[in-house]
């Protein structure tokens, strides 16, 4: 009777699965001794038959093709797939012909990324993305790029192109410091940076918590143009510098309120042949016409994007609450808003007014007190997620099956208010001089599967000066008077 049951155990063990084998053929084996039916020599014997089995199996294996350097602590796969029908559609300010001009895309997005903890206090990421426009990841389907080509689905513009790169070193808790093309490190909002700039260079972190308040500081040293062989001296590069402090107060154990200011400035000098280093003008041309409408005028534009005369001032925030006990159960909700200032922007106004007179036909001076930039919103959706100004539903950062997100704002951003080769170019087309609504919703069909539809509408502030600013998706129609904006996503998140 020993016997079988001895030659039961070890087949039983062999037949475990390796992962568990030693740990379930010792379970049983110690049972089998508790409760008489193996005496301890039997037991001992029969443990160790069955150690050697598990050796001679794993020994039998082939061994692991793939890697790891020693200093890789953990490697984790992340990413997302999206599918995207757009219409953006504008009104020309200036009577060109046409006189409205539209796209209606069906769009795809990739970024797949690794990410994971080094040994000694370090992190990293690296991930790729469809596109290599800085504000956008986004491909068009049928896009023929190919010169000469008329061939359906060229692959000529569907490359991969480094979006992150990045080591992050935390040797204290309250510290920590990140080189390298790295996810914005900032709390800042879509009015001041599109949600798919990816910064260059180097970011220090500090926090701290007192009793209920967590501070923190952050420090942003971007590289922001390399002028390359258009200047002699390394110095000439523009660097963004910002300078941020906030604290996220936990008023009671459902309730919030986080508030940051932070304050950019430049310095270098660019290159004039890219615009960024040229005086900023912010208007058509002298003739107050549309340069680059499709069938308009074809004249030369004046520089949108040039940096001299920021020194920016942003204040983001928001208060977050729970609402219990709703028929949808428990909700996260959130007031949220930002604000921003050109201590500058009167010369800026002056630099594009002086530049070219005869471009501001409305005005015998320079447009001054064009400086201010806000936003204002609510948001709410399924307790649970991390909501911000870009995660949440809405932005793809989280989802989980029957979750769900609302979330609306209105926008204001006058023509010298903030850098417009930062702020987002879906809402606004990245441009200045306009003002208008936002809002989106999302639903979470599975784990990983998230639908999303965005609305926004947007009209010119001032109607003597242009929208500055430049945008890839509609470039080239300066003033815009309406921008309406309608996407609808499916996202596979993973």
């Amino acid at each position: 009777m020993k016997l079988a049951l001895v030659a039961g155990t070890t087949l039983l063990a062999a037949a475990v699965p390796r992962a568990n084998a030693q740990i379930s053929s010792t379970a049983l084996i110690d049972k089998l001794e508790q409760k008489g039916i193996l005496s301890a020599d039997e037991a001992k014997e029969l443990r160790s038959e069955s150690a050697q089995s598990d050796t001679n199996l794993i020994n039998q294996l082939p061994a692991s093709k793939w890697k790891l350097a020693n200093s890789i602590k953990s490697i984790g796969l992340y990413g997302d797939f999206r599918l995207r029908y757009e219409y953006r559609g504008t009104d020309n300010a200036m009577g060109a012909s046409p006189d409205t001009y539209y796209r209606e895309r069906m769009r795809y997005a990739l970024r797949v990324g690794l990410r994971g903890d080094l040994y000694d206090d370090f992190s990293y990421g690296l991930r790729v993305e469809t596109s290599n426009n800085p504000r956008s990841p986004w491909d068009t389907f049928g896009n023929n790029s190919t010169a000469g080509s008329v061939t359906p689905s060229d692959k000529n513009s569907s490359g991969l192109y480094l979006g992150q790169a990045f080591l992050n070193w935390h040797p204290e808790a309250w510290y920590e410091m990140t080189v390298g093309r790295m996810p914005m490190p900032l709390y800042t909002t879509p009015m001041v940076w599109d949600s798919d700039i990816n910064p260059e260079g180097a970011f220090e972190k500090f926090k701290y918590t007192i009793g209920n308040v967590d501070l923190f500081a952050d420090f942003g040293q971007f590289d922001y143009q390399d002028p390359g062989s258009a200047n002699r001296y390394v110095s000439s590069d523009i660097f963004l510098l910002s300078w941020q402090m906030g604290a996220n107060v936990h008023l009671t154990k459902d309730a919030s309120f986080k508030v940051a200011p932070v304050v950019y400035t430049y310095t270098g000098n660019g290159t004039a042949s890219s615009g960024i280093g040229q005086i900023f003008v912010g208007q058509g041309d002298a003739n107050g016409l549309n340069p680059g409408v499709p069938g308009g005028a074809s004249q030369q534009a004046l520089n949108q994007e040039g940096i001299n005369s920021l020194l920016i001032l942003e204040i983001p925030a928001e208060f977050n609450f729970m609402i219990h006990n709703t028929p949808m159960g428990d909700l996260q909700a959130r007031f949220f808003g930002d604000f921003a200032y050109n201590f500058q922007g009167d010369d800026r106004a002056a630099s594009a007014y002086h530049a070219n007179p005869a471009a501001f036909p409305g005005l015998s001076g320079p447009a001054s007190g064009k400086n201010f930039a806000y936003q204002a919103g609510f948001g709410i959706g399924s307790a649970g997620p991390v909501y911000g100004p870009t995660q949440g539903l809405v932005y793809g950062s989280t989802s989980k099956k029957n979750t769900w997100e609302a979330r609306v704002y209105w926008q204001h951003i006058e023509q010298y208010a903030l850098d417009v080769n930062l702020i987002d170019s879906d809402f606004f087309e990245g441009r200045g001089n306009l003002e208008g609504i936002y809002s989106a919703f999302s639903y979470s069909i599975t784990d990983a599967i998230i639908g999303t539809i965005r609305y926004g509408y947007a009209s010119r502030i001032d109607d003597r000066l242009g929208t500055g600013g430049n945008n890839l998706d509609i470039p080239g129609i300066n003033p815009i008077k309406n921008f309406n904006l309608v996407q609808m996503d499916l996202t596979w998140r993973f």
